[in-house]
């Protein structure tokens, strides 16, 4: 149950404090809590998400005047990603207040990373909804960009682009393939083990805690292995 001296604790947490402290209670709600009513928070994700976006557009787009759009989206969706929200999530210390139906609960739902980051985005819905666009970039700022290194461009291409480029370039045309080898820990907090392969080669290993960060990472060590040979 989600009383009153819950969300006042929670509102410490995120540091903005809610005219409308309904807004804040179904950025919480799980369609598992409340399944088939429509009443969760799935509708404030996807605002939230949109807000989300424009605040790092517009931190990307002042930040680095002379990168080109196609980098400015690169950049963009390396920072605005499950791995990153999860993160802001887990900094917020959002899944103890989240509400979950017993199911999802008992299965480890506050620690998964699909549901903190969505909620975690709801969350930002309801900051927008309830004071604006000002109180919602500070909020992104505080548990999103500050977490970054934004003195130069996070990514100047992703891990899985650059090491392509390099293989196309090297054996004119083959495609680096990813493949799944391993999954460990329970459904709510799994970690992924990819390879990148070339032909019957294996170029790199990585793991994440999505098969996308681990195919990254996979990349990101076949990348590094170039560079010492």
């Amino acid at each position: 149950m989600l009383t009153n001296e819950r969300l006042t604790e929670l509102q410490s947490r995120i540091g903005y404090s809610f005219a409308k402290p309904e807004y804040l209670k179904r950025a919480l709600m799980h369609s598992s809590y409340v399944p088939g009513t429509g009443g969760d928070n799935e509708r404030m994700e996807f605002l939230g998400d949109a807000v989300l976006e424009l605040c790092v557009s517009e931190e990307l787009f002042f930040r680095f005047p002379d990168m080109q759009e196609g980098m400015l989206t690169k950049n963009r969706a390396s920072i605005v990603c499950e791995d990153a929200l999860f993160r802001a999530a887990k900094a917020v210390g959002l899944g103890a207040f989240l509400l979950l139906g017993r199911g999802e609960d008992a299965s480890g739902g506050r620690e998964k990373p699909s549901i903190l980051s969505d909620a975690f985005e709801a969350v930002i819905a309801a900051i927008f909804l309830d004071g604006g666009l000002e109180p919602a970039k500070t909020f992104i700022h505080r548990f999103v960009l500050s977490q970054l290194d934004l003195s130069t461009p996070v990514y100047e291409k992703d891990h899985k682009t650059r090491l392509q480029e390099l293989i196309h370039a090297r054996t004119h045309g083959k495609q680096v393939t990813y493949r799944l080898i391993g999954e460990a820990g329970p459904d709510h907090d799994k970690t992924f083990t990819m390879q990148a392969v070339l032909e019957d080669t294996v170029l790199g290993t990585g793991t994440g805690h999505s098969k996308q960060s681990a195919g990254q990472a996979a990349a990101e060590d076949a990348l590094k292995r170039f560079e010492t040979k």
